[in-house]
């Protein structure tokens, strides 16, 4: 007994679809991590510029530290931004099958400081350090402070030559991470992108 089989649709069009299915997917996966961690990027660089990353608005700067901007000739007001260096270096880089998103260790403002560690102390906050003023910086301070119209707060004494610095935390990543990073989120936007990639090929 035989079977006698009809074939019904497009079947050159199956073939050349299957054909190269595998490399396809691959790179279709592999561009929308990247488009996933430039989500995330964006999200991230907003948040600093909008001063309320995920949301979450930073804690204000000092009326101290607002004085030192000011006699520097900064009038901006937003915690984090003065001259960008932290904005711009939040950096995407393929890892393997993975991406970092954040600052990485070699970035350097353009003082030379290291960036990881600025976004750290501002990620957590710092503990209370003294620091021991130079008779420059104590005129700078007591210029600054004279020209905004304030006193140097109890716990700084820079006319003894110590100030003590305490940096309060401004996370800019978590909170961002914690809006945005949920897992069901995070699946629709990559599947979504995926098919997108695939030209709904294999489906929506």
């Amino acid at each position: 007994m035989s079977l006698r089989v009809t074939k019904i649709g497009d079947w050159s069009l199956a073939r050349r679809l299957l054909s190269g299915a595998s490399r396809r997917i691959k790179d279709a996966i592999d561009k929308a991590v990247l488009q996933e961690a430039q989500f995330f990027r964006t999200k991230i660089v907003e948040g600093l510029r909008e001063g309320a990353p995920g949301g979450q608005a930073l804690a204000p700067l000092a009326p101290t530290t607002l004085a030192i901007r000011r006699f520097r000739g900064f009038k901006g007001t937003k915690p984090l931004i003065v001259h960008g260096d932290l904005r711009n270096s939040i950096a995407v880089v393929k890892e393997g099958d993975g991406v970092f998103v954040g600052v990485l260790r070699t970035a350097k403002a353009k003082s030379g400081q290291s960036l990881a560690n600025v976004a750290a102390v501002h990620e957590f906050g710092s503990r209370a350090i003294a620091v021991k003023l130079t008779p420059k910086a104590r005129r700078f301070l007591h210029a600054a402070f004279r020209s905004a119209g304030i006193d140097a707060p109890a716990g700084d004494r820079p006319s003894k030559g110590i100030a003590v610095i305490k940096i309060p935390a401004r996370p800019f990543l978590r909170p961002v991470f914690e809006k945005h990073g949920k897992p069901e989120e995070v699946s629709r936007r990559f599947l979504d992108r995926v098919a997108k990639l695939l030209g709904g090929d294999f489906g929506s």
